[in-house]
């Protein structure tokens, strides 16, 4: 392995670690609805029964047969099962009741008129006939299709517990740097680590299952490998902070090759945050290294992480959102530029590769192509930060 390599085009980026995540996607298996959530459909979802499996009333109101007026008599509440009605009988029934056989319309509450045990007033067919909305056997969702919480709630009115999906992957953040502190301010030339706290709640917002981050790992190539060792014993990917450069303390590339990883992706060219990297194990692992730099290091994860995290779930790549720009964006050469934007389109300020003031407020990174610049009022991409 080497630790230099010409950028890949952002857009080219994000795609190849997609197409690296859903080729190496593990087998789907039905998993409850709360890890399957985020995942998408492995298999189309079916109806396992009638839905409404039984004609169940749309309103509050009077279960009518016969000729009216009709002598009240009785109720049935949604999870009962009711007798068969008689002509001239009137049953007050609730929404979401099974409505009566022998049944032939039903009164609304607010439309009758009730005296002397008798109800009178304007009847209609007012409930859902059985397979209305699907009948046994037939395909609800397509696979492929994300799963959303609407998705679990037709999922479990059509009978279902699990769901065909692909497991979350976990997840590991490994923060390098010696002048890292974990606590308390910045002092005697050594800085607060913002990423170790940050970076997992990106993860888990990406659809991946990620454990608390190990570090801050000394600046060594011996550390380095030990700590990469023990973030993939139990992890299917592992974030690095740092050391993605070729400095005298950045080891990563060199730990790498120790491993036995080899790149996927070898720098991006985009600006801030061009040094990430994603790089592969032998045994199917993946590695994304991303910058030392805060703001440098959510690019990564917008542009390699959610990417290669939703294909590992089955899902399509992630698509980019769209906002217009109120203010000129100015480009960076012949790389992209990821500008950070509020939802009104305005430039933010504190977007200084080190900083997180501007993207705690951002709506995203706008998007400005390599040789050009964003016009005022131009609709551009965006691209959102995960858990934002």
């Amino acid at each position: 392995m080497t630790g230099t390599a010409d950028p890949m085009n952002w857009a080219e980026a994000r795609e190849t670690a997609w197409a690296a995540g859903y080729a190496a996607r593990p087998a789907a298996s039905e998993l409850p609805f709360g890890e399957a959530v985020g995942s998408a459909l492995a298999a189309p979802l079916v109806a396992v029964s009638d839905l409404p499996a039984f004609p169940t009333s749309a309103v509050d109101g009077w279960a009518i047969a016969g000729s009216g007026p009709w002598r009240i008599d009785g109720a049935v509440l949604a999870g009962q099962v009711p007798q068969a009605m008689k002509p001239g009988q009137a049953v007050k029934i609730a929404t979401g009741a099974q409505v009566p056989e022998g049944a032939e319309g039903i009164i609304r509450l607010e439309h009758s008129k009730v005296e002397d045990e008798l109800v009178d007033g304007p009847a209609a067919r007012e409930w859902r006939e059985p397979g209305e909305e699907a009948v046994l056997g037939e395909e609800l969702l397509a696979a492929g299709t994300p799963i959303s919480p609407p998705v679990v709630g037709l999922a479990a009115a059509a009978g279902h517990a699990t769901l065909p999906a692909h497991a979350k992957p976990a997840a590991r953040v490994v923060v390098f740097g010696d002048e890292l502190l974990t606590s308390g301010v910045s002092r005697d030339g050594r800085v607060r680590d913002s990423l170790g706290p940050m970076v997992p709640h990106m993860l888990t917002a990406a659809g991946a299952a990620a454990g608390p981050s190990i570090g801050p790992v000394e600046d060594t190539l011996e550390a380095h490998v030990a700590a990469l060792r023990e973030a993939l014993a139990d992890a299917d990917l592992v974030c690095t902070t740092g050391g993605t450069m070729v400095g005298p303390v950045d080891h990563l590339h060199a730990a790498l090759a120790e491993i036995g990883a080899e790149y996927v992706i070898n720098t991006v060219a985009v600006r801030p945050g061009f040094p990430m990297l994603l790089a592969r194990t032998e045994d199917g692992k993946f590695i994304a290294g991303l910058p030392g730099n805060p703001q440098s290091a959510v690019i990564a994860v917008v542009s390699l992480v959610a990417p290669l995290l939703a294909g590992l779930r089955g899902l399509p790549l992630p698509p980019l959102a769209t906002v217009h720009l109120a203010e000129e964006v100015p480009g960076r050469g012949g790389f992209t530029h990821l500008a950070l934007v509020d939802r009104a389109g305005h430039r933010l300020g504190h977007h200084g590769s080190a900083m997180l003031r501007g993207l705690a407020n951002a709506a995203g990174f706008a998007v400005i192509g390599p040789e050009s610049v964003g016009a005022a009022g131009a609709a551009v991409e965006l691209a959102t930060v995960p858990g934002v």
